[in-house]
């Protein structure tokens, strides 16, 4: 097993694209080619987390959050961040690491933590707009099917719960060839007028080169015409944080009992109790300031998420209950996705869950 082979499926799960701008994901130390004797999954990676991928013959550190965010421009061990990279580096150790990209897949961190949470009927919280695209391209009758099929099978057509969405309208299309070219149907010189199908697809922006390269290969026509659309529309799979609804009410005490239950947080903060009963509850692993006006927009009754300021409580405005649960308790299942992924794809390939607890954040 490589390094190549793991980040594979980590990242055809939550691909690199969708990570955001700041962010640092994928491979920080090692190289694709390496090959794996086992590998550890954390929240975090620290000098103690090597430590035990060191005694654990683990020679792969899957985690959420990179080690490096910037640049070093030494490398001196005067840091936990330059201490964890020489000593990964000297132990041979590859570091991998899926932050925001997989916060913003609706299979990743927020709805690990939603499920932990007991939510039904989890959503995006706030979709991202500008990821979708869409390709136009006609095609000779005789080719439909098997274009169209290749186009989807390249990734195109998929949209929310449904696959193989496409639009498709019959018509006539018209070209000359010159001297120099060997037309499909027709021939040089001539004008010619074909039954044509005209195929309208969406697909992810980062699928693009491979969409177009499979239309190239299975499109019949020495000239391939086609058209690329970028799509405004929000991409309901793919965004910031999540909100989903308890099966019954609870009581503000009965819920903040709950969330501190399943988080197993040290202590929770949170906004003034409104005398409202909870059912729909918006989250957000991590820091999730950034959403607080979309948890009130869409009506949720509670706001679950971490790294709020003193000032920044008084933003919720009585509007629902918000309650900062803590970064590392917000986040701390996500191994429990990289272990699912990997488990499923390589059944009997050694992994390990970290037993560090790198949570900086003590409570007495």
């Amino acid at each position: 097993m490589t390094v190549r082979e793991i980040i594979t499926e980590i990242e055809n799960f939550a691909p690199l694209a969708y990570q955001e701008d700041y962010d640092n994901c994928g491979l920080i130390t090692g190289q694709k080619d390496q090959t794996i004797t086992g590998a550890l999954l954390s929240l975090d990676c620290t000098e103690e987390v090597i430590d035990e991928a060191i005694k654990n013959n683990c020679n792969l550190i899957i985690a959420h959050h990179p080690i490096l965010f910037t640049g070093l421009k030494k490398i001196n061990g005067n840091n936990y961040v330059e201490r964890t990279i020489i000593k990964a580096i000297q132990n041979n150790i590859a570091i991998y690491a899926a932050h925001t990209n997989l916060d913003n897949v609706k299979l990743g961190v927020n709805k690990k933590m939603g499920d932990k949470l007991g939510l039904k009927s989890l959503q995006i919280l706030a979709p991202k707009g500008n990821l979708l695209k869409k390709i136009v391209t006609f095609v000779p009758a005789s080719h439909h099917q098997s274009v169209l099929q290749a186009l989807f099978d390249a990734g195109a057509g998929n949209i929310g719960n449904y696959s193989n969405c496409s639009f498709n309208l019959e018509g006539t299309g018209t070209f000359k060839g010159n001297t120099n070219t060997t037309p499909f149907l027709g021939k040089p010189g001539e004008l010619s007028e074909e039954k044509e199908i005209r195929i309208e697809t969406v697909f992810e922006f980062n699928k693009e080169p491979v969409i177009i390269s499979t239309l190239l290969k299975t499109h019949p026509y020495e000239e391939v015409a086609y058209d690329i659309y970028s799509i405004a529309n929000k991409h309901l799979q793919i965004g910031s944080g999540m909100i989903g609804e308890l099966d019954k009410e609870m009581n503000e005490d009965d819920f903040l009992a709950h969330v501190k239950k399943c988080l197993m947080s040290g202590c929770l903060k949170h906004t003034k109790k409104l005398g409202k009963s909870i059912k729909k509850v918006a989250i957000c692993g991590g820091s999730g300031r950034f959403l607080l006006n979309n948890a009130i927009n869409s009506g949720a009754d509670a706001f679950i998420t971490s790294d709020f300021k003193y000032h920044e409580f008084f933003d919720a405005e009585n509007k629902l209950l918000l309650v900062d649960a803590g970064h590392f308790e917000t986040e701390q299942f996500t191994p429990e996705i990289f272990y699912e992924i990997i488990q499923n794809k390589f059944p009997t390939f050694a992994i390990r869950l970290s037993k560090s607890n790198t949570n900086p954040i003590n409570y007495f």
